[in-house]
């Protein structure tokens, strides 16, 4: 079996002085592992291929592309080695989420930030979980497909909005995650201060109903980013965007997810939930600023974070049992009744 390289054994080999060139020939790296050596080689690592399948790690373009470069660089960066890489990322994140049912049916997208206008994106009418490398499209910031057999995806348009809006934004995933979803049906942002991942991780923003794929809903969505990484968008499902790589996009959506689904069975246990402290909290956001997170907490004083007015829990089991009507004589009723009777029967006479 060929070995299997994540993210911290990078990390760990580094910060034990180890060489990267000592890694196995036919290891085969997680996407962060591959972006975390992409970035080790870049900053003067000595350049090495490492096999992941049948495509081989290689350092990105050395002059940016964009929608302006010569249609002959613009295929040769799609069939690169290097963008191999990125479309199996792809592939491998649509896997992902619709394994987990976080997509139906043909829908949900992904893009990734390619150049200084373009962008490499999921095709039209193809179940996220059956995806495969030689599916994926690349178009530049308006919509128009340079490359891909497939045509794009017809949602791009919210996704090259964000990034357009969000200049950190390198990835985004848009699905329908059923807990996420049922928030965003409602309208409500879920409540706070309740599970640490949740809060350090995710900025969660609720943007109203627009027909999807129409220019109106993708700037709705992009509205919101510079404050938040994951929207609800009403009626519809979630989006979210990161400024590391697409597979940190999905953990996003992996976050808000189990955090939706985890809320809602406390508010059916009978009790109030509890909630942390604001100055737990503000150690939690002092943690997310640190690392680049978007929050409109950011610089709020400790008496106005934890607002949960709007959250409502509208199943309960703390229901008081009724008290239950004794069955039995009852001497007043049967004196009641007997004087009726007595009436009656004096008339017949």
């Amino acid at each position: 079996m060929k070995p299997v390289i994540s993210a911290k054994d990078i990390e760990d080999l580094l910060h034990n002085g180890g060489d990267l060139e000592n890694l196995p020939a036919e290891a085969i790296l997680t996407p962060s592992a591959r972006d975390l050596l992409r970035d080790w080689q870049n900053k003067g690592g000595k350049q090495r291929g490492i096999t992941r399948a049948d495509s081989t790690v290689s350092a990105r373009p050395a002059q940016p592309l964009s929608s302006k470069s010569p249609k002959s660089e613009l295929d040769a960066f799609f069939n690169s080695a290097y963008c191999r890489n990125l479309k199996e990322q792809i592939c491998d994140i649509g896997r992902r989420l619709w394994q987990r049912a976080y997509v139906d049916g043909n829908g949900g997208n992904i893009a990734i930030r390619a150049g200084e206008d373009i962008a490499l994106c999921t095709p039209t009418l193809v179940s996220k979980g059956f995806m495969k490398p030689e599916d994926m499209c690349l178009v530049d910031f308006e919509g128009n497909q340079f490359c891909g057999a497939k045509n794009r995806t017809s949602e791009i348009l919210m996704h090259l909005q964000i990034m357009k809006r969000q200049p950190r934004a390198v990835a985004t995933v848009h699905c329908h995650p059923p807990y996420s979803t049922g928030f965003a049906v409602a309208g409500l942002v879920p409540p706070t201060c309740m599970i640490p991942e949740y809060e350090v991780f995710a900025s969660v923003g609720v943007a109203p109903y627009r027909t999807p794929g129409t220019p109106e809903m993708g700037k709705l969505v992009a509205d919101l980013t510079d404050k938040h990484n994951t929207i609800l968008m009403a009626n519809h499902g979630v989006v979210s965007w990161s400024h590391n790589n697409v597979e940190d996009a999905y953990f996003k959506m992996e976050i808000l997810e189990a955090y939706c689904r985890t809320i809602l069975v406390a508010a059916q246990l009978g009790v109030p939930p509890k909630t942390m402290s604001p100055t737990q909290l503000q150690d939690l956001l002092k943690i997310k600023q640190s690392l680049g997170i978007p929050d409109p907490r950011h610089g709020l004083r400790e008496c106005e974070l934890c607002d949960n007015d709007e959250w409502r829990p509208g199943v309960t089991c703390a229901v008081s049992p009724k008290a239950e009507r004794a069955v039995g004589f009852d001497p007043e009723a049967e004196a009641a009744v007997q004087a009726i009777t007595d009436q009656i029967m004096a008339k017949l006479k």
